[in-house]
């Protein structure tokens, strides 16, 4: 019999957490970007939390560990959110706690976690490593990639930023370290290897998160939003869910690699949201050949670009002297979607991939089957 393996998205340590089944593993190329402007090279921290050491008492490994941990782990924040939970007779509201893990971003305090961190939070606050709170704000949200930017307004001497690395050189194998606070337990730092590249995580609304970091170090409720880091001290991942059976660690942990939040997080920064691109499609079937349009934005990219979707057809029938008036939806003239830039795409998700992988104004091309023939249509992609 297949088991059922459930994804814990553990942002909070007091209980409310919750699960989505797993997604089949596919493929995907990770995606690879500059520096963030946000996070300058050279802004990882030095400061170390112990006395000089002994290297003769210890392993090379151990040096190593030590090294990360003195280097990185007061860039690591607890950020705590309140929230009111409405009962089931819509008479009064029930306060929620919740907790998650984050990292200093720059000195300018903003801080990077991940967006069911702090989702209908309606207080945020965030703990730094000495113990001092700040409240905070979002900057910015991102639904599909769960990433969000705080705010808060501490002094520079506080914040020590933890440098970004780079998610598209990690190999299966190869060692990391996450820093977090799993139940409350602040600055916790696990050792383990990168398990596996490139797996698929399932959405609330129904997406896919894709190149998915998997790893084996221990991560728990509370660790969601906190840094996966190398043997460099660099930032690689944003710890973000468990596979597990009982919502604790089973040694299956996925990050969101750190290359999606370098595209990311300048957007939600200067805009409070990533700007994607639209195409202008509103509504479609899944069908076993590919995307049957059913409905276009009027005068949006796909209108204009001549896709069609259904038509409403209204009929007339007179019987003696009354005149009844019916409407029905005609499919026949619709376009099925089959492929976009030459990718064959027979679902939402991988249509929305290819369209989101594209810039506003970029034009891409829409192959279609109209009237049993495959036709081109190109389309200038919106978006602002």
């Amino acid at each position: 019999m297949k088991q059922t393996i459930w994804v814990t998205f553990f942002a909070a340590a007091f209980g409310a957490l919750f699960g989505v089944f797993v997604a089949q593993d596919r493929a995907v190329t990770p995606a690879i970007a500059e520096q963030s402007s946000v996070n300058e090279p050279g802004a990882l921290s030095t400061v170390s939390d112990t006395a000089t050491v002994d290297e003769t008492r210890y392993t090379a490994e151990e040096l190593v560990n030590f090294n990360v941990y003195d280097s990185t782990n007061r860039g690591v924040v607890h950020i705590t959110t309140r929230s009111a939970r409405t009962s089931a007779f819509l008479l009064f509201e029930t306060p929620t706690e919740g907790a998650g893990s984050g990292s200093v971003l720059d000195r300018d305090g903003h801080i990077l976690t991940n967006n069911h961190v702090v989702r209908g939070a309606r207080e945020i606050y965030v703990r730094l490593y000495n113990g001092e709170e700040y409240p905070a704000g979002i900057v910015g949200s991102d639904d599909l990639n769960d990433l969000a930017v705080l705010r808060i307004e501490a002094p520079q001497e506080f914040l020590h930023p933890i440098k970004f690395g780079d998610s598209a050189a990690l190999r299966v194998g190869q060692k990391i370290h996450a820093i977090g606070n799993p139940f409350g337990l602040e600055r916790t730092y696990t050792v383990g290897i990168v398990s596996s590249l490139n797996r698929q995580l399932p959405t609330a609304d129904r997406r896919t998160m894709k190149s998915i970091v998997q790893i084996d170090a221990a991560i728990n409720p509370g660790n969601s939003g906190g840094p996966l880091l190398n043997n460099q001290g660099e930032m690689v991942g944003v710890n973000v869910a468990i596979a597990s059976k009982v919502g604790e660690s089973s040694g299956v942990g996925f990050a969101i690699p750190v290359n999606t939040a370098k595209r990311v997080v300048p957007q939600l920064i200067e805009n409070g949201r990533v700007i994607r691109p639209d195409i202008g499609i509103t509504r479609v079937y899944k069908t076993e050949e590919g995307l049957l349009i059913a409905t276009v934005a009027p005068e949006g990219p796909a209108d204009r670009a001549g896709l069609q979707g259904f038509k409403l057809v209204k009929t007339r029938t007179q019987r003696g002297p009354f005149i009844y008036e019916q409407t029905r939806v005609d499919q026949s003239q619709a376009d099925l979607i089959v492929a976009v830039d030459g990718q064959a795409v027979i679902n939402v998700d991988q249509f929305m991939t290819v369209i989101e992988s594209r810039q506003p104004g970029d034009e891409v091309v829409v192959t279609v089957i109209r009237d049993g023939q495959r036709q081109d249509v190109k389309v200038l992609l919106g978006g602002e």
